[in-house]
């Protein structure tokens, strides 16, 4: 050893000998984020789940039918759903989380644990971007599936009340067969020569004073379906007109009126029933949706994840 080259800095008298690395390395080592690698996997990963979700819509429309034992059954068709969404998450999340990996800069002089954990950040960053990009995309059908449950909650319990109201209108079909049902009367036939006395004609039903008749009766009835009850003096009065029309007894008249009103209650009892069932059937499906689009894109950032450090992993080879 030449101990003229051994001083107080450094007592030993030789240099550590410093790792060797390729110069076109040296000036990308102290990126710890390759945004290039971890845009073109979401690039990727976005494409690929759009047309795999187009493919899924596509076999999905192809395999129901409006007609009775044409087509899958509705629960076949979400488990299908279902497994179509995962796959899409799988193969479109491996692909983009691989591509991240794989194109990335190599590290130098980093540990192997931190190379596995920038490699795993790499794949969450480019499923996360991936995602919002698919979200964007289709903006329309996510809030269909995610807000359905919550639109129809709300919306439904207003429709119903509101759905009583609005089919009770003068001039809806179904009030023109109750109000018209009061006023029916057993039809005789008389021979063709018989004329009517002092020149009375019978009233017509396009007759003004008919109609008016029917009108007001009509208002009556949705009146009694918006407070619950049909008062006594609003039954004195349409059984008064409904007596005069049809030549029933003051009694039966009423009792006519409370027969139809008893069918006016369970007919909007039904309708009630029915949109309760459909708006519960429509939570449950949304809510059903939503947790597993929640779990599906959980798989999918778990794939990406580690398809990022195994593309990372074969970069270093």
């Amino acid at each position: 050893m030449n101990t003229s080259t051994i001083t107080s800095a450094n007592p030993l008298g030789y240099e550590p000998a410093l790792p060797e690395f390729p110069p076109e390395t040296l000036q990308t080592s102290a990126n710890a984020v390759s945004w290039g690698a971890i845009m073109a996997g979401a690039t990727a990963a976005a494409s690929l789940s759009l047309i795999l979700l187009m493919l899924g819509t596509g076999l999905g429309l192809s395999s129901v039918s409006p007609w009775a034992y044409n087509g899958i059954s509705a629960t076949a068709f979400g488990t299908s759903t279902i497994i179509w969404l995962t796959f899409t998450q799988i193969v479109a999340s491996g692909m983009g989380g691989f591509l991240a990996g794989r194109l990335r800069k190599r590290w130098l002089a980093v540990q192997t644990d931190e190379v596995y954990f920038r490699d795993t950040a790499h794949g969450f960053l480019a499923w996360a971007i991936a995602t919002l990009a698919t979200a964007a995309l289709l903006t329309s059908v996510i809030g269909a599936i995610v807000s359905g449950g919550i639109q129809t909650g709300t919306s439904k319990s207003g429709d119903t009340g509101s759905m009583r109201f609005d089919r009770m209108k003068p001039d809806n079909e179904s009030m023109k067969y109750f109000v018209d049902s009061l006023f029916r009367k057993e039809i005789v036939v008389v021979p063709s020569t018989e004329s009517f006395t002092e020149g009375v004609l019978p009233l017509r039903a396009n007759d003004p004073i008919i109609i008016e008749s029917n009108a007001e009766v009509a208002r009556i009835l949705k009146n009694a379906q918006q407070i619950g009850a049909l008062p006594v003096e609003d039954k004195r009065y349409v059984g008064q007109l409904v007596s005069q029309r049809t030549r029933l007894s003051q009694h039966d008249a009423e009792k006519r009126i409370d027969n139809l009103y008893a069918s006016l209650q369970a007919k909007q009892l039904a309708e009630e029933t029915t949109a309760k069932n459909l708006a519960e059937t429509t939570r449950k499906a949304s809510a059903f949706a939503s947790l597993w689009l929640f779990i599906s894109l959980l798989i999918g950032a778990f794939i990406a994840s580690l398809a990022a450090i195994y593309g990372g992993r074969m970069r270093d080879l």
